[in-house]
């Protein structure tokens, strides 16, 4: 594996991504952006800080996963549904009889069914097509989960493209829309380590949860700082919760993924726990017992991101409403803690449990920030319980988010002398490429997404779009007054 080491100047470079989100096709705009970046920043590490893949492509309707554990393709989201019919995408008849494949005629006629005894090996009735489409014909759950892997590969070969190109190292943790596609955290590491500079080991803790330490420059192989790579889980609730819930996210999956009923996942004990084993590994290693400096990457934000802002009355401009556990309260960004150039674009989507991960970061020693990803349009940073809080924003085209011109990527700079000392700046599509994307029609539609009344309150809350409405309103006023006169 690849050793991290400062420059002789000093420094380190990383580039965090976040929420790429995008299915076996990656839109050319998040390649470009990925790719400006890059050359822009000349990194030394490239960190993906989890849902790399839009588990709920339509491309992955056939294996799709609500939640761990539940049967491929068994309980898939009606808007998924939708948006496979417009895409032309078809269900493939599933073959579940000794795991099986029936291969129709080439004419499209009906088949000849042989009659076999009933055997304990049968699960479910046989589904048979009439069509000669080869997406007709019934296939094996092994079948289309080789081919949902296929697809795993070109979503990584997409996104890995530039990063690859340019021979950065990377690394990747998991977010709760990666495994929705059907291929686990567990297997989609063994992929990401086909690609050539892949930093995930093969023996960490868990998937997605292990540590990149960063040698000195002089080449003594002193640990001089540490990258720490966080699984923050995906979802809470156990499967039969879940299964009382489905009926209601098939009709709002989206209000639902965003606020389940149950809340976000966390990270596990264990990985809390290693929080503090690390560093005590890493200070065996350089001899001397201390913490090493380090910055924690991950997916889900923990609840005290919510102590980077302060909460106004729910008339005031710009202020997002708060979302499960802080619900009823409206926040905009204390600027007293946060650095300049920070946004809030939403509610913080944390889970309703807090396990302790911040204690646990203070309590570890050396830890001096930790960044996530996961709600698209915050892009923060502050500081709070003797720690930096900060987010990057999605970098994705497929997904919700902000205006084209504010997806981004985040670059931190650090310097051996005194890491905990780092820069850090957003590189956005504005900056690097120009202020519209090559789809504004639908980013305008992500970016104004209304799931609900809290959402649709955020919206009334933007001075532009109540402005907007506004004069709407007044306008048909307007003429139905002029329509009254002139019948007079």
């Amino acid at each position: 594996m690849t050793n991290l080491r400062f420059r002789e100047d000093g420094s380190f470079r990383v580039l965090q991504m976040a929420d790429i989100q995008d299915g076996p096709n990656v839109l050319p705009d998040t390649i470009r952006l990925i790719r400006e970046a890059i050359r822009k920043a000349d990194p030394d590490l490239v960190v993906f800080t989890g849902d790399q893949i839009r588990g709920y492509d339509p491309a992955y309707i056939d294996t799709f996963l609500r939640r761990r554990g539940e049967e491929p393709g068994a309980r898939v989201r009606a808007v998924t549904e939708v948006e496979a019919k417009l895409r032309g995408i078809k269900r493939r008849a599933r073959n579940r009889v000794n795991n099986r494949l029936l291969v129709m005629k080439s004419d499209g006629s009906n088949p000849d069914v042989q009659q076999t005894a009933s055997t304990a090996s049968t699960t479910s009735t046989l589904v048979y097509s009439t069509t000669s489409d080869p997406q007709d014909v019934p296939t094996t759950l092994d079948e289309l989960m080789d081919e949902t892997r296929d697809k795993v590969r070109r979503t990584f070969a997409g996104f890995l493209g530039p990063v690859i190109e340019a021979e950065v190292p990377f690394a990747a943790t998991y977010g709760n829309h990666d495994f929705q596609c059907g291929i686990l955290a567990d297997e989609q590491d063994g992929i990401y380590r086909e690609f050539p500079g892949c930093l995930n080991p093969v023996d960490s803790l868990e998937p997605g949860t292990f540590a990149l330490p960063i040698e000195a420059s002089d080449g003594s192989g002193r640990v001089t700082m540490s990258v720490m790579m966080v699984n923050s889980g995906d979802y809470a609730g156990k499967p039969e919760e879940n299964d009382a819930q489905y009926p209601a996210y098939v009709v709002n999956p989206r209000g639902l993924d965003l606020a389940d009923s149950d809340g976000y996942g966390t990270p596990s004990p264990e990985a809390i726990d290693w929080l503090g084993a690390v560093q005590s590994e890493l200070g065996e290693r350089n001899g001397d017992g201390k913490p090493v400096p380090a910055i924690a990457f991950q997916h889900i934000p923990p609840q005290e991101f919510y102590d980077c802002l302060k909460e106004v009355p729910a008339w005031t401009p710009n202020a997002v409403e708060g979302a499960r556990t802080h619900a009823g309260h409206c926040y905009v960004l204390n600027h007293e803690i946060c650095r300049p150039g920070s946004r809030l674009g939403e509610a913080i989507g944390c889970a309703d449990e807090n396990v302790g991960e911040v204690d646990a970061l203070r309590e570890a020693g050396g830890y001096f920030a930790l960044f996530c990803g996961h709600d698209h349009k915050n892009a923060f940073v502050g500081h709070a319980h003797g720690i930096d809080l900060g987010y990057a924003p999605t970098c994705g085209f497929e997904c919700y988010g902000p205006k084209s011109r504010y997806r981004g990527i985040r670059l931190f700079e650090f310097h051996e002398s005194n890491p905990a000392g780092y820069v850090t700046r957003m590189l956005t599509w504005g900056d690097l490429v120009g202020r519209y994307s090559s789809n504004e029609v639908r980013v305008w539609f992500e970016d104004h997404c209304v799931t609900g009344a809290i959402s649709m309150r955020n919206e009334l809350r933007r001075p532009q779009v109540f402005a907007v409405l506004s004069g709407a309103m007044s306008l048909g006023f307007m003429a139905v007054i002029r329509s009254l006169v002139k019948k007079r």
